[in-house]
Parts: structure tokens; sequence; C-alpha cells
């Protein structure tokens, strides 16, 4: 059963980020308090009788130690508020299927492509390409829309090696294009991690998609 999916994450997220921004304000009213702490010691010392400068290197040392130790618990803080809120949703989707236009690895075995030409079309194009977007194969299709098997072939009919493809369908009227589409792909979860861009769901072959990129679920 295919069901739509949206990408919206819930309240626990936001629990999760505000616990973190408390934490972090916590720790780094910490580390404003030594640094006036050791500002007033500084400005306060007897002229004729100065810090002695093994102690003040000493001070610098444990000062640099609370900032390095300030932004290792924001990092960790991060990581845990990520890892226990869009990641923990995203667990529930590894070992399913979902459908996406991003680059899908084949491997001897039919992939299932959603096809939905454009409207007035009188014939239809299905076009492989490799996953540097090079055409390697393109092969006349009806227009009807729903779910294919794609079986991998090349214009000769030899089957393709394993490897990442992706797919376009170029609507034709009158033998005019009318309309070129990305087509979506079914592929497996195996993993999910987090990136700079956010979130990202690691696919059979190794191939990433953005959550966003997803649009439909399946079993």
């Amino acid at each position: 059963m295919v069901t739509g999916i949206g990408t919206t994450y819930g309240s626990s997220t936001t629990a999760n980020s505000t616990a973190s921004t408390a934490s972090a304000t916590s720790v780094g009213g910490d580390y404003q308090t030594f640094l006036r702490m050791l500002t007033t010691q500084v400005q306060s010392q007897d002229p004729l009788n100065p810090m002695d400068s093994s102690d003040f290197a000493v001070q610098l040392a444990t000062f640099s130690g609370v900032e390095q130790q300030v932004r290792t618990n924001s990092l960790l803080e991060q990581m845990v508020s990520g890892s226990n809120g869009q990641l923990g949703q995203l667990a529930d989707w590894i070992g399913r299927e979902v459908r996406t236009t991003g680059p899908v690895w084949f491997q001897g075995e039919p992939l299932t492509l959603q096809i939905d030409p454009t409207a007035g079309a009188d014939a239809a194009q299905l076009v492989t390409l490799d996953a540097s977007g090079n055409e390697v194969g393109r092969e006349a299709i009806g227009t009807g829309a729903g779910e294919v098997d794609w079986l991998a072939q090349d214009q000769s009919g030899a089957v393709l090696p394993d490897g990442l493809y992706q797919f376009r369908l170029d609507s034709l009227s009158g033998g005019e294009v009318i309309g070129s589409t990305q087509v979506p792909a079914y592929s497996r979860v195996t993993g999910a991690e987090l990136s700079d861009a956010g979130p990202l769901l690691i696919l059979t072959g190794n191939s990433a998609v953005s959550p966003s990129e997803v649009t439909a679920l399946r079993e």
C-alpha cells in the first residue's frame, strides 16, 4: 500500500530544541561569569605586586579550556536534539521503500517507476539517465498514467550494468515534445543521517535524498 508523505516534524523536535537552547544558555552564562571574574582580577591587581606570569598563564589555559567545553557541550546538545527528533522520526522509514526523483540503485531487479504523461500527449518516451545525467536509454511507452516496471535496457535491448539511474518522461503530440518531467522511482531506505542541510535518507546504493524529495512510502 502506498501512502503520501509529509515533511512536517512534530512537537518533540520543538521541545528538544527548546531544552537544548536553555542548556546552552546556562553553559554560556557560566562562561560569561568566568570571563568577568578573570577580567576583574586583572583590573584589580596591585600595580606594585602584579600577578605572577605563571599564575596568569594557568588562568588563561583554564579560560581556554572553559571556552572549548562550552563549544563541545553545545555541539553535543545539537547532536542529541537532532538524533531524538528528526532522526528518531526517520528511523521508522528504514527498511521501507520511498518514491523519489533522485538517483536510485539498480542491481538486477526491476525498478518501479511512476509514469504521468503531460495532458494531450499522443506518445511518450521514457528516457534513462546515468548518475551523471547522461542519456543511456530511451524507449516508447504508452500514454497511460500509473506504475510500470523498468527492466534496465539500453537502446539495443541489452541490460544495463548495476549502478545509479534516474529517469525523464518526454511527452509528445504530433511528433513534437510538449512536456518533459522527472520520473520518480522507488528505492529502499537503508539508513538516515544528519547533514549541514538537514536530515537525509540513505538509500540502497548509498545515494541520499532529503525527506522533502520523497512523494510516497510503501512497505
